[in-house]
């Protein structure tokens, strides 16, 4: 599997391209923005390691810049940056991961893996409830004959109640497989929530998202319980 590795530090860059390569890796360096903006745009990754603090061009443009022309290789951030807004903020632009350094890198090679575990199961589904059908591989929704166009994280927190349709999944849970166990407000899930059923629900006489007070939220069909 190829990796870009886009970091600055020339240590750390050492560093990292070695471990990686130890554990199996091909590894692409750059050492600014643009530099790893260009290697992202013209070859195939299975997942971006992404700092933050770059010359030419900051880490979250490169994000932004990506997710703008449909690239869907995984983005893991990387940054001593560990503020909760910083994280919300490099999520919310397209952003799989955010890892805060310094780092354990056994936990970084854990969460590549599984990073890019999930790409290879997710390029290869469709998932559908109803009449709402997902394209993990486009990352397209559509309702009856609507298209839906939602933000990264709404569409990571729709996918996340797809994939267990009818399962009530916690806001823990939601947390934990949607954020990636970072921090976030204690009403991140609920804002979500609200906002992805307005696109999903609102102006459609099915519902979809159910809340199960005082344990979570759950994606299915109105008689999926009773079925």
């Amino acid at each position: 599997m190829r990796v870009l590795l886009v970091e600055d530090e020339p240590g750390i860059s050492r560093l990292m391209r070695r471990g990686l390569e130890e554990a199996g890796y091909t590894v692409d360096t750059a050492a600014d923005g643009l530099e790893g903006l260009r290697l992202a745009e013209e070859n195939t990754y299975s997942i971006i390691l992404l700092d933050i603090m770059l010359p030419k061009m900051d880490g979250w443009s490169v994000c932004e810049n990506l997710r703008g022309q449909r690239n869907k290789t995984p983005i893991m951030m990387l940054t001593a940056r560990d503020t909760t807004p910083d994280k919300i903020k490099g999520l919310d632009l397209g952003a799989d991961d955010y890892l805060p350094k310094p780092f354990d890198f056994q936990e970084l090679l854990a969460r590549v893996r599984a990073l890019v575990r999930r790409d290879k199961v997710n390029k290869v589904r469709i998932i559908r409830v109803g009449d709402l059908e997902i394209d993990t591989a486009q990352h397209r929704v559509r309702r009856g004959a609507d298209d839906i166009n939602l933000s990264h994280r709404e569409y990571e927190l729709l996918e996340a109640l797809a994939a267990h349709e009818s399962q009530v999944l916690s806001r823990e849970a939601i947390q934990e497989r949607v954020w990636m166990n970072e921090d976030s407000y204690s009403n991140t899930v609920d804002v979500y929530i609200r906002m992805l059923r307005k696109k999903i629900d609102a102006n459609y006489e099915v519902k979809l998202i159910h809340t199960v007070h005082g344990v979570g939220y759950t994606l299915r069909l109105p008689d999926a319980q009773e079925a």
